[in-house]
């Protein structure tokens, strides 16, 4: 039987979730941590697919022709 500890909400739904099933996501920018959610398989699920079509180069992105130029 599992312990009440072991079964804290997942940040998203907020539906219990046993550590063994949870994902953590942190965010960090210049080695400073922003954020920190902890979530279960679903909504891991969720938030990889919303990240990956977010971050997704568009077919936009690849027309535009940019230089830089370093002297």
């Amino acid at each position: 039987m599992s312990d009440e500890s072991d079964r804290d909400p997942c940040d998203d739904c907020q539906e219990p979730v046993q550590d063994a099933l949870a994902r953590t996501i942190r965010l960090s920018v210049d080695r400073s941590q922003i954020d920190s959610q902890r979530l279960c398989p679903e909504c891991f699920a969720n938030w990889i697919d919303r990240y990956d079509s977010e971050m997704k180069p568009t077919a936009d992105a690849g027309s535009t022709s940019s230089e830089i130029i370093v002297d």
